[in-house]
């Protein structure tokens, strides 16, 4: 996020155009993405805590290697770095989740997870900007490393690996990475659940991620200022809406018809701002329960990993954020060519946001919900082999 807030001084400093600046910043997500699989495998295997270690130091290293050099080749080394480090921080927060705490918690905090991470996209930008403003990027940047350093020795004092069964693995590394595959890769469900949560995400990466701050000022005449607090009450949304949609997941035991649910109402929240009239306060509103119902998108994770045992929890959430993640790197260029396409009409190009909505609660309605023993009220993670899952709709 960071280069994004004074794009055109960094661009400058590089000597980049607009293109070459865009394809240095992107250096974070074409390693973030396919480092997803490789994550939860060694999660699974090995467990946490040392991967954990390993990804924020790097991430910290990478963040002061950028803003400490005037050489592109290293500040895009940087990136890559970062990119390298940040690819380890979600999927080991869900799979430390799952090994510390009961099972009939891990909708609710994993929830709280999202909620830290939309916070922190909602006011980090605008303060991150505020001091970028002051003291320029370089400085802000060094901070940031700094702190990132701070979190590591945090983490080497205080985290320790929780009981899984990484502790008692016997197979060799490569044989239980070509058996783990086989079976996530080979599950028709997990893809299902994965392309829900791709194009449930959708609006994020589209509408709150890139697009929707223009067609706010195209079609809704609001000012800059106002169209980018419209865009970030959809963040302040699924902030809330992760933590009660968990909550509520747990209490009821299920997830499939919250997704359901969840998914139409996004898509009509959506819609609304799109195509009814309004003012900026009622954009806001809308954008905002746009971004509550969007939270219920964490569920999939659950749904997933649920049908499973416990062996498998990284690669299985490894594997549905995986492919959330390639769904962005479709969708922002296509929505961007469908408004160059019909002239600039951003609200027609939009459609799509709603419209992946109502496709995403379709295909909820025909996946199953499991619940893995391991993944039921009062039961521990372990090591055992397991009896099938049990079909609980």
């Amino acid at each position: 996020m960071e280069p994004s807030l004074d794009a055109q001084t960094i661009a400058q400093f590089y000597r980049l155009s607009g293109s070459g600046f865009g394809t240095l910043a992107s250096l974070f997500f074409w390693i973030y993405a396919p480092m997803q699989i490789v994550v939860g495998l060694v999660l699974d295997r090995f467990g946490a805590r040392r991967f954990v270690l390993l990804g924020s130091f790097a991430c910290a290293v990478g963040v002061l290697t950028f803003a400490a050099t005037d050489s592109i080749w290293i500040g895009g080394a940087g990136r890559l770095l970062t990119g390298f480090g940040a690819s380890f921080a979600f999927i080991a927060s869900l799979w430390l989740i799952n090994h510390w705490f009961a099972p009939e918690r891990f909708a609710l905090l994993s929830g709280a997870v999202n909620a830290i991470g939309m916070v922190g996209a909602a006011i980090g930008a605008i303060v991150l900007s505020e001091a970028i403003a002051s003291v320029g990027w370089r400085t802000v940047f060094l901070v940031t490393g700094a702190v990132g350093l701070m979190l590591f020795a945090t983490a080497l004092a205080f985290l320790h690996e929780p009981a899984s069964p990484a502790e008692t693995a016997d197979s060799g590394p490569v044989e239980y990475a070509r058996e783990s595959l086989r079976t996530v890769v080979g599950d028709g469900r997990i893809w299902a659940i994965s392309v829900i949560g791709l194009l449930y995400y959708m609006p994020v990466n589209i509408y709150a991620g890139l697009w929707g701050t223009t067609e706010l000022i195209r079609d809704h005449q609001l000012t800059p200022v106002a169209a980018q607090f419209g865009v970030s009450m959809i963040f302040w949304g699924m902030a809330i809406g992760s933590i009660v949609g968990g909550w509520l997941s747990d209490l009821l035991g299920h997830r499939k018809f919250l997704v359901f649910f969840g998914a139409i109402l996004t898509g009509l929240a959506y819609a609304a701002v799109l195509y009814l009239p309004g003012s900026q306060l009622s954009d806001s509103i809308l954008l905002f329960a746009a971004g509550f119902f969007g939270g219920l998108q964490m569920l999939t994770f659950a749904m997933a990993k649920e049908g499973h045992d416990s062996g498998l929890v990284g690669t299985i959430a490894a594997f549905v954020n995986m492919i959330g993640i390639a769904g962005a790197l479709v969708f922002q260029p296509l929505v961007g060519y469908l408004a160059d396409l019909t002239g600039g009409d951003f609200q027609l190009a939009l459609t799509s946001v709603p419209v992946c909505s109502a496709i995403a609660a379709l295909i909820a309605l025909f996946v199953p919900e499991y619940r893995h023993r391991y993944h039921t009220a009062g039961a521990r993670s372990g090591a055992e082999v397991l009896p099938e899952a049990t079909n609980v709709q």
